[in-house]
């Protein structure tokens, strides 16, 4: 996720062309030193230290000359230390902000930052009060324990919402003393984690930014931690680790079964929710295991195993509590296993969902989450949505004040996302409508067939979604579709050697459509159209059956 999310300094100028813009090229109006640069005054927050350094030449681009703002603050009686990064470029400031977010328990990446400022926006970010590797192979959240039983309540709120909308105030007030003016326009720019801080903004503080870019958003989050844990207790429950070139096998089956519901056969399934494939009819067939080139046989135990993990976390009576991986999805990330010693296979969480279990559940950090039951599981499902709904769930679909502040929301993500459900998200997006059946007309939904989290797979990614969510926001310009391209050719697996050169391009529709080949080049995007027979509405839901959740007792 480092880095994927931010768009290249080389496409600073499709980004202006896109907007109908040139660059202002505004230049600071205060000396880039520690002495210069006055102290925001924000209530209820102290302002520990603040820095300024100017980075000559950053990055090696010639006059690329930026103002590196660090801030550090806390909160009266919280005990807490907060890190906010703000780059101020000197000499070509476009006069827009962006707040930048993070990823799993990172709140922030100061990495970032340097594309972004060198495309001339004032940008911020933050690491809420701690640190924290994106997938740790130990604890990710151990910050999060003052001792065992014990969650630092100030660093959950800080994780949370709090650090964003207290970094976004510091860093509007710094960047209008430094240029003499206030940004003409603010933007929010984040995938996963960093798109569940921009929904909480425009949930929270509707007047924070403009334009919110929030991608494979990890919003819900209380569902969707134990959707990703629920592989995991599905194979220590039954007893059985499926190897992972058979889970590899599985999915590959899976997708040359319903590659061609879209009406085109590309190596990439358009329309999970139609997939009718159950991998009981590979059983006994025979398969190569791609790690080791071994012949093997499919069983029982897998293609049961396969089928709780596409049906999703479910109570011990059946009850739905959240989704599945979306079929033709890789299982290597959440259905991960290896090989022991001995030669058995055994099951391999991920990190986040794992420590989250552990650290904000469980509350001890030594919790083996491998024991866990079904019983058991479901339980806590329940006790994460007691405890945290109101912290990090960031589920609330009234948009009402985002709306009425002038705000736009543009949300992508990829079908075959391997972290966080898509249908989730659909599901969302469906609350929203609910209460505002006119939300399509300030925030828009993009889905991707074959792209991961945030990227990856063979897929075509959006070429510029921060373009497109300035055009709406500075223009009017509301996006009609998304252009996309990927470097992977219409059927070519993952092992193609890209050359960095987009070869396919598809113009995404907006949710509840996907493309559809019509005829022509499979290539090029003339050569679809928006189509609204996918069968979105056949994901299950809440009451588990079809679409009837949707403004069904208790469906929120």
């Amino acid at each position: 996720m480092i880095g994927y999310l931010l768009p290249s300094v080389l496409a600073l100028a499709e980004s202006l062309s896109a907007v109908g813009a040139s660059p202002i090229e505004q230049r600071a109006t205060l000396a880039c030193d520690t002495s210069s640069i006055p102290q925001p005054d924000i209530f209820g927050l102290t302002i520990t230290s603040l820095t300024a350094e100017l980075l000559t030449d950053y990055l090696g681009i010639p006059g690329n000359d930026q103002c590196n703002v660090n801030i550090t603050t806390t909160h009266t009686g919280a005990g807490d230390s907060v890190n906010n990064w703000l780059f101020l470029p000197v000499n070509n400031w476009n006069g827009i902000f962006q707040g930048v977010g993070g990823g799993g328990f990172v709140a922030g990446f100061y990495i970032d930052l340097a594309a972004v400022s060198a495309e001339g926006y004032a940008c911020i970010s933050t690491d809420a009060g701690h640190t924290s590797s994106l997938l740790a192979t130990g604890d990710s959240s151990s910050w999060a324990l003052i001792s065992p039983g014990n969650v630092d309540q100030y660093a959950a709120l800080n994780f949370g919402y709090r650090s964003y909308h207290e970094m976004t105030l510091l860093g509007k007030a710094i960047t209008a003393s430094f240029y003499g003016s206030p940004a003409k326009y603010a933007y929010w720019n984040g995938c996963s984690t960093g798109g569940r801080q921009g929904m909480s903004e425009a949930q929270r503080f509707p007047e924070d930014y403009d334009g919110i870019l929030a991608e494979a958003p990890a919003i819900q989050w209380t569902d969707f931690t134990f959707a990703q844990q629920w592989p995991f207790t599905v194979m220590n429950n039954e007893n059985y680790a499926p190897l992972q070139c058979e889970f590899t096998a599985i999915n590959k089956a899976t997708i040359e079964c319903c590659d061609g519901l879209d009406g085109v056969m590309d190596g990439i399934i358009s329309a999970p929710a139609l997939c009718d494939f159950n991998p009981d009819i590979l059983v006994g067939k025979a398969y190569t295991c791609d790690t080791d080139g071994t012949q093997k046989t499919f069983n029982q135990k897998t293609a049961d195993i396969v089928n709780l993990i596409w049906q999703g976390p479910r109570t011990p009576q059946g009850k739905f509590l959240w989704y599945g991986i979306t079929k033709g999805t890789n299982f290597s990330t959440l259905a991960s296993t290896t090989v022991a010693a001995n030669g058995s296979s055994v099951a391999v969480a991920f990190p986040i969902s794992d420590t989250w279990y552990r650290d904000f559940v469980a509350k001890q950090l030594d919790f083996d989450t491998a024991l866990v039951t079904y019983p058991e599981f479901t339980q806590a499902f329940l006790e994460s949505h007691l405890e945290w709904d109101s912290t990090f769930g960031t589920y609330s679909p009234n948009l009402r004040a985002f709306k009425r502040a002038g705000g736009k929301l543009l949300t992508w993500q990829g079908l075959a996302d391997n972290l966080i459900n898509p249908q989730g998200t659909m599901l969302y997006y469906e609350k929203v409508l609910a209460l505002d059946p006119t939300a399509h007309t300030f925030y828009r939904q993009f889905y991707s067939p074959g792209v991961g989290h945030c990227g990856g797979g063979t897929g075509v990614t959006p070429l510029n979604a921060i373009g497109a969510l300035r055009a709406w926001v500075e223009n009017g310009t509301a996006p009609a579709t998304l252009s996309a391209a990927s470097e992977y050719p219409v059927g070519a697996s993952s092992a193609f050697v890209t050359n960095g050169t987009n070869v396919r391009f598809l113009e995404l529709c907006p949710y509840p459509m996907v493309n559809k080949y019509v005829s022509g080049d499979l290539n090029l995007a003339t050569s679809y159209e928006c189509a609204r027979d996918m069968g979105f509405e056949l994901f299950g839901g809440p009451s588990g059956t079809n679409c009837s959740y949707i403004n069904g007792p208790g469906w929120y």
